[in-house]
């Protein structure tokens, strides 16, 4: 994989639900090794995007490519390359990690040869070496929180899409996740949704803030505060019409 190839392209987004706008005309790349920090107001249309960008929803117009493959005419390969993390984690409190990871490493379509070093690999990666015979019930939200960005990137995905990576976690807990995310970004690219802006000054390149539906900004950190604006103020200047 080229290091400047776009991972994620999303040209010309628009979607609705009958007369109500969710997102229109939203354009965006996301390259290899880069983490892209998406914020906007409750409503704005963050949650769509990503829906979309995961193919878990079609755009009523626009395209999605996924490290080469469009996600409506291969969705196959397009979803092979991305791991997502939504902001209800998709565990199952019954199962122990090692069960759980085993099972999504399935579902996923790794190969049986390989399951035990992809699960060892990713606990490894995750700081779960020693959580793999312990219920999942009986993990703190900061360990859970683990076990769910594990089962987003079991397969190596290209691409790992975090929706509120960080939300309910103590300061801790929420180190050491944005440290597991710049780890992450080294072979991953990282797109995530947050309403802390403290988040997106602390590990991404990037910000794209969407307001209305649209995208407002799309602007690298470091040019952004060289220009002496500060990220709270531009969000607040951006977003002060929001709807909600």
């Amino acid at each position: 994989m080229k290091k400047n190839k776009p991972l994620i392209s999303a040209n010309d987004l628009s979607r609705f639900y009958g007369q109500v706008r969710a997102i229109e005309n939203v354009s965006f790349v996301l390259p290899h090794g880069e983490i892209l920090g998406l914020l906007g107001p409750n409503g704005a249309g963050k949650s769509t995007t990503m829906q979309i960008i995961c193919g878990v929803i079609a755009a009523n117009n626009g395209s999605v490519n996924i490290a080469g493959y469009d996600i409506q005419d291969a969705p196959q390969q397009a979803k092979q390359n991305i791991g997502f993390l939504p902001e209800q984690l998709p565990l199952y409190n019954d199962l122990t990690v090692d069960e759980y990871l085993f099972y999504t490493a399935k579902l996923r379509g790794v190969k049986k040869v390989n399951l035990s070093e992809k699960v060892t690999s990713c606990k490894k990666r995750c700081g779960l070496e020693t959580s793999g015979n312990r219920l999942i019930q009986n993990l703190s939200k900061g360990y859970k929180q683990r076990v769910g960005i594990a089962q987003a990137i079991i397969h190596t995905p290209a691409v790992i899409i975090l929706d509120e990576p960080t939300s309910g976690l103590d300061p801790k807990q929420i180190l050491e996740i944005r440290k597991l995310m710049l780890e992450l970004s080294i072979d991953h690219s990282i797109m995530l949704s947050t309403h802390i802006l403290s988040e997106v000054e602390a590990i991404c390149d990037r910000v794209l803030i969407i307001n209305n539906g649209s995208i407002v900004l799309d602007q690298y950190l470091k040019e952004l505060l060289a220009n002496g604006d500060s990220l709270e103020s531009t969000f607040m200047r951006l977003t002060e019409d929001s709807n909600q």
